[in-house]
């Protein structure tokens, strides 16, 4: 019997009527789709005449227990039809087993008609992916989510994403509906814990009675509310059953009599104290995350959360996306003019902002910062240190080399091979020689040349690698003006040093360059030849910087590491400790009391707090200015660029200030230095010493 069912052709008409619509127009058409067991058994687009009426012919070649016909807007999916609430029939099995049978009309309301233009629409999103700077970010992946919310849980939805050209712009173009069912909608959402409504909605529970801040589940549940409505018989029975979004309304309003009224949550559309339906969210609100996979490594560079959300957006709208420090950005900077040079970069530095430079204040020559009175001041390098800069537009460099003197007049020295550290650019655009348009990376080396450690110049190469694309089809992201990584430990003892680029011309051929005469190139806009001026301080002795707690006493009795001290009458705090920097270069020290969980004290900041040098034999002399950091050692006497610290003794009038609680404590001494260790510009190297005890108050 299933087998005659499953080979009968089954013929019928679906008659439509849309006659009582309002503003009716015979030009619009409507979608009839047909469903069976789950498929799609037919599908077409239905034109009404100008009475209103049209008729849909189906032949199906079988004829399963029920069908559903569904009719919506004419721009849906067949397979999203059954599930928008829209308009359905079902053809029951007693009717499908009659030879003929005739279907009413399908009548269509004007709520529908006018619905359906709506609940499907197309949405274009153009802009540009920039650096903070406005340089343009090319070959990037920009992806728009949808994103939703409830109570503290959010989700969003990929609606379309998009490669960024070399401007950084980008179109994407999505389709989005409404209307869906609720049990649909939900089905396909995918939901996490939003940190930003957590911290937004936890300090509001907290004012709640009776209403514990239960740990938060990955998937959104009603039972959250649980707590606060559980002397509510008729509400527990909306928050014990699986999430039902038919609760919601009734649920709402249950809460809204137990939470605050907040205004500024209404307006952020947050539930309960707005309403929420997002099936029927026919606008998208649209946030943006942006991946680059540059330099190696895929790296996220923008990633917008709900509190970037764009509400509500227009069917056409442009943004600017700025990324993030990670981001590979097109840094093609016209070249400074006539036949000369500038050696301007010292790792995130402009040379103008290091003493000695052209630009900069003369003294104290080669240190960040010069002469400036603050814990940023006097800054000196050390490790791998980048240096950067730009040939004029008339200069004639084929390949360089760096040469070092410790006097601005000489003698001049080539650099060691051991000092001169090979790098690597990377450009955005079609492979050398040919290729597909990706980031690709070229290693630029010093190699033996005529007798000579050089390197070739970018304008070399990209004079002998496709010739005419730099800067129309292929652009240089990363380290476009780097000249040199000088590797200063182990091949440079801590000092001031002059550097300066010597460029020559290849009177070679093909693979066997040449070099020509030397030529020590100006300083773009002065007759200055070209140089550098540096301070390295790479620290080799355990005292670059010394840091050690060296005695602790209460009333004046000494406390050893691990003491159980009684100190319940209170007291004095006295602590012994060395910040020690023998190369000079201290940056500051901080001397804390750690206990408990999280507790932690500044013992500095202890009210009558005072610091007294004092002689810490045999590592540290008493030190010449108690600071605590380079700022305060030079109101207090220091000499720029140096402060080196020493022994010191930090005395505290009431030890309840250090100890406020029995409990045990672990006092922190950390000591740093100013140094830019391999262009890292958080200060470091860094010494930690501690110690011990417990003390009852």
């Amino acid at each position: 019997m299933a087998d005659q069912k499953q080979s009968r052709r089954l013929s019928f008409e679906i008659p439509l009527d849309a006659s009582s619509v309002d503003d009716f127009s015979p030009e619009t058409p409507v979608k009839v789709v047909v469903e069976g067991a789950g498929n799609i058994l037919h599908s077409s687009l239905a034109r009404f005449d100008k009475t209103g009426r049209a008729v849909v012919r189906v032949e199906l070649s079988g004829a399963p227990d029920t069908l559903n016909i569904i009719v919506g807007p004419a721009d849906a999916e067949d397979e999203d039809l059954p599930r928008l609430q829209s308009i359905s029939r079902t053809i029951s099995a007693r009717t499908l087993q009659e030879r003929q049978f005739k279907l009413e009309p399908i009548s269509i309301s004007t709520y529908y008609w006018h619905w359906w233009r709506r609940w499907c629409r197309y949405f274009v999103i153009t802009g540009r992916v920039v650096c903070p700077d406005g340089k343009p970010v090319p070959g990037a992946r920009v992806c728009a989510f949808d994103i939703d919310h409830w109570w503290w849980w959010s989700s969003r939805q990929q609606v379309g994403c998009d490669t960024t050209d070399a401007n950084g712009a980008f179109t994407i173009k999505f389709r989005w509906c409404c209307g869906w069912w609720p049990w649909w909608w939900w089905r396909i959402r995918y939901w996490q814990l939003e940190p930003w409504l957590v911290d937004l909605l936890r300090p509001i529970v907290e004012q709640v009675p009776d209403f514990p801040i239960p740990i938060p589940d990955p998937r959104p549940s009603p039972a959250v509310f649980a707590p606060l409505l559980e002397r509510d018989g008729q509400a527990m029975a909306l928050v014990s059953q699986p999430f039902d979004t038919a609760v919601l309304p009734a649920l709402r309003e249950k809460l809204r009599t137990r939470l605050p009224h907040i205004p500024e949550l209404e307006q952020l559309r947050i539930w309960p104290w707005a309403p929420w339906q997002p099936w029927w969210d026919c606008t998208p609100d649209i946030i943006f995350q942006v991946t680059q996979q540059c330099e190696g490594r895929l790296k996220v560079i923008v990633d917008e959360t709900i509190a970037d959300t764009r509400w509500n957006i227009p069917t056409n709208m442009s943004v600017t996306l700025v990324a993030n420090e990670a981001a590979c950005c097109i840094d093609n900077p016209p070249p400074p003019e006539g036949n000369c040079v500038v050696v301007a970069n010292v790792c995130s530095s402009l040379s103008n902002n290091i003493g000695g430079n052209m630009g900069a204040i003369p003294a104290p020559a080669g240190y960040l910062n010069p002469n400036v009175a603050a814990l940023y001041g006097d800054r000196p390098f050390a490790g791998t240190v980048s240096i950067g800069g730009q040939f004029g537009s008339a200069a004639m460099v084929d390949f360089y080399e760096f040469e070092w003197a410790t006097s601005p007049g000489g003698p001049w020295q080539p650099m060691p091979p051991a000092a001169v550290g090979n790098f690597t650019r990377t450009f955005w655009g079609p492979a050398l020689p040919a290729g597909p348009v990706d980031f690709h990376t070229v290693p630029i080396n010093f190699t033996p040349i005529s007798g000579r450690l050089v390197a070739p110049s970018r304008t070399f190469f990209e004079a002998n690698n496709a010739p005419g694309s730099w800067g129309l089809s292929r652009f240089w992201v990363s380290n476009p003006n780097l000249l040199l990584q000088w590797l200063t430990t182990n091949t440079f003892t801590d000092g001031t040093y002059y550097l300066r680029l010597v460029g020559y011309q290849n009177t070679g051929t093909g693979a066997n360059p040449q070099l020509g005469h030397p030529q020590i190139l100006p300083i773009c806009n002065t007759d200055h030849p070209n140089y550098l001026v540096l301070t390295i301080d790479n620290s080799t002795s355990n005292l670059e910087p010394a840091a050690d707690i060296v005695a602790v006493r209460i009333n004046g009795s000494l406390a050893d590491p691990c003491a159980n001290i009684i100190a319940d009458s209170g007291g004095t705090l006295e602590i012994d400790f060395i910040a020690y920097d023998v190369g000079q270069h201290l940056a500051f020290y901080t001397l804390e009391a750690t206990y408990g969980k999280n507790g932690r004290v500044n013992l500095l900041t202890c009210p009558g707090a005072t610091l007294t040098p004092i002689s810490l034999p045999p590592t540290a002399p008493a030190a010449d200015q108690v600071g605590p950091d380079y700022g305060a050692a030079r109101s207090q006497g220091a000499t720029a660029p140096h402060w080196r610290g020493g022994g010191l003794r930090l005395t505290i009038p009431d030890l309840r200030c250090a100890f406020p609680i029995t409990c045990c404590y672990q006092i922190e001494l950390r000591v740093y230095k100013r140094t830019i260790v391999n262009c890292n510009y958080d200060y470091h190297p860094r010494k930690l010493s501690f110690y011990s005890l417990t003390v009852a108050v």
